[in-house]
């Protein structure tokens, strides 16, 4: 990966509240899929890091007492590249049927920020991340795809 010219990386945080255990009918469709398409992200440009367990992704790490919030943390080289692996790669298709594993969430569940380059955020930068934009609304320390902020100078 070259960094050079680039002082920051896009960090991204996202939640969803399962319908039921990973192990179950009401989840198989998605579990059926999930090493498929982290191997997309993985290899998508720009990707830097995501957030896995050692099964290989993130749905078996507990961060909120509710063990049905399932979390999901990257590192991307900028907005577009997040925003093209997830709307134009096969992970659209798990958006499309996301109804049939996740309740609808009444709060914030995506979150967005810049990082240094070199920086892995914590889980707890992260969901500290979550809560302001919940608590301010996007702003330049904290932002959605809706309303992206460009990195610091």
């Amino acid at each position: 990966m070259n960094t050079t010219n680039k002082k920051y990386h896009l960090a991204q945080i996202n939640i969803a509240q399962a319908k039921d255990e990973m192990d179950t009918e009401t989840m198989h469709g998605f579990m059926s899929r999930i090493d498929e398409i982290n191997a997309i992200a993985d290899k998508t440009d720009g990707f830097i890091w995501r957030l896995q367990s050692n099964d290989g992704d993130s749905t078996s790490i507990r961060v909120f007492d509710d063990p049905l919030l399932l979390v999901n943390m990257s590192v991307w080289d900028n907005v577009d590249s997040l925003k093209n692996y997830v709307y134009k790669s096969l992970h659209v298709e798990l958006i499309r049927d996301r109804e049939a594993w996740f309740d609808k969430m009444g709060a914030m569940h995506q979150a967005l920020w810049w990082i240094p380059v070199g920086h892995i955020p914590s889980i707890q930068e992260a969901k500290d991340k979550l809560e302001l934009l919940r608590e301010n609304g996007p702003n330049q320390d904290v932002f959605t795809f809706g309303k992206a902020f460009q990195k610091p100078e």
